[in-house]
């Protein structure tokens, strides 16, 4: 008996590792020059549509610099003059992240800029995450457990936050994206982000 029950707890740990889900898309952007606005002519996935928003959108960069060597290709929002997000969009499927969803990025902000998840659901609803990537010095990579989030409504015309959200219904995420909440202040007040991986289960629409 002893030993059936050492068996059962084996296969039943076994079968809930099998119920994390695996990587739904990752984006890295093309290693091309740099322009402004970064536009779909950008994006290396094929499988993913790229959306500008807010007053400060028409001027997020793709950013590149010969030096130095290990110069990522990036999102740069240091010229916008208004608030701004962008977001990807898979062409034909939903990614549900209620069940051990995640979200990674390598990101670097510099000033007072902490770059926030935000989504958009199936029924057009919007949401920006309470946490956030912060200032650092180098590149970093931070991975999001979606679990731990808290949420607030987000004005997609104005990028800016509203009221809290408990409990949404994040089964079909239509839109998966990043803002900072403030307009671009140059090199010294800014956000940049590298590349973006997300981990969830994927849905028709």
């Amino acid at each position: 008996m002893k030993y059936l029950i050492i068996i059962l707890i084996a296969v039943s740990g076994f079968a809930f590792a099998q119920e994390r889900p695996g990587i739904f898309f990752r984006e890295d952007f093309k290693e091309s020059p740099a322009e402004i606005p970064i536009t779909q002519n950008h994006i290396a996935n094929s499988e993913l549509e790229i959306s500008l928003y807010g007053p400060g959108a028409d001027v997020v960069k793709k950013s590149h610099h010969d030096t130095p060597a290990d110069d990522p290709f990036y999102v740069w929002s240091g010229l916008c003059e208004g608030n701004w997000a962008v977001t990807l969009r898979h062409k034909s499927k939903y990614v549900d992240l209620s069940q051990f969803g995640k979200i990674r990025w390598r990101s670097k902000q510099t000033g007072y800029r902490q770059l926030h998840i935000i989504i958009k659901l199936e029924d057009g609803t919007w949401l920006v995450s309470d946490q956030s990537d912060p200032a650092s010095v180098d590149w970093r990579i931070r991975e999001f457990n979606i679990s731990d989030i808290l949420w607030m409504s987000l004005d997609i015309d104005l990028i800016c936050e509203k009221k809290r959200i408990d409990n949404p219904d994040l089964s079909k995420v239509e839109e998966i994206g990043w803002t900072d909440l403030m307009k671009g202040g140059g090199s010294d007040a800014s956000s940049r982000l590298d590349w973006i991986e997300v981990e969830g289960y994927s849905v028709d629409k």
